[in-house]
């Protein structure tokens, strides 16, 4: 069974940094579409970036220049650098994928495999 454990949350003040991890277990993530989500409070869940097989990332507007999505084939693990962090940017993040699909959507309810999520919160 596929499994995607997250880990590197925190609280941080305004301005700080963050990297995020996702662990995966039974899957490749440098083979397939992998993606980082968050959900803050009273709002849906967003996406925040994604990388494709190739290497091809996307990311939201919000987080453009800040956010950095990446991956270590090596670890199999699936990485998030947040710099420059802003309170706006408090949430529950997920890491998440199609199984065993190598392109990226962008629709959150495309992506069916999903961590336990870990808690960013931003202080000003």
């Amino acid at each position: 069974q596929v499994q995607l454990v997250e880990s590197g949350g925190g609280s941080v003040q305004a301005g700080g940094s963050l990297r995020l991890s996702c662990a995966a277990s039974r899957y490749t993530v440098s083979s397939y579409c992998m993606g980082w989500f968050r959900l803050a409070p009273g709002k849906e869940r967003e996406g925040v970036a994604t990388i494709d097989s190739d290497g091809n990332t996307g990311y939201a507007d919000s987080v453009k220049g800040r956010f950095t999505i990446s991956r270590d084939d090596a670890k199999n693990t699936l990485y998030l650098q947040m710099n420059t962090l802003k309170p706006e940017d408090t949430a529950m993040y997920y890491c998440a994928t199609r199984l065993w699909v190598r392109n990226c959507l962008s629709a959150v309810t495309w992506y069916n495999i999903w961590g336990q999520g870990t808690q960013v919160t931003v202080s000003s």
